[in-house]
């Protein structure tokens, strides 16, 4: 990485130093960010006793979010794909 950066994020009161290539910052920060405010909800929605407990809470919740947007995209491809056989058909149809 010629040209890396180094910052340093805070997640969960602990400050992770990281050398990162300049066009991952604003993700890193925002994902930081996410998971701040993740934390924050769990913690004044549950009796939490342990870090450590939040914290998996929260990679919970953004795995699912992640499987179910590859669950939603192959719906929508499925659905495409039924859009677009059905308008080949009425075209051949058309051309016939």
């Amino acid at each position: 990485m010629s040209n890396a950066l180094k910052i340093k994020l805070s997640i969960a009161d602990r400050v992770y130093p990281l050398t990162i290539n300049p066009n991952q910052e604003e993700g890193l920060r925002k994902a930081t960010k996410k998971i701040e405010e993740m934390i924050k909800r769990f913690e004044n929605s549950y009796a939490v006793r342990d870090k450590q407990d939040v914290l998996a809470m929260c990679a919970l919740q953004f795995a699912a979010q992640v499987e179910q947007k590859d669950i939603d995209k192959v719906n929508d491809q499925e659905q495409i794909e039924e859009k677009l056989e059905a308008l080949n058909k009425l075209l051949q149809d058309h051309l016939a």
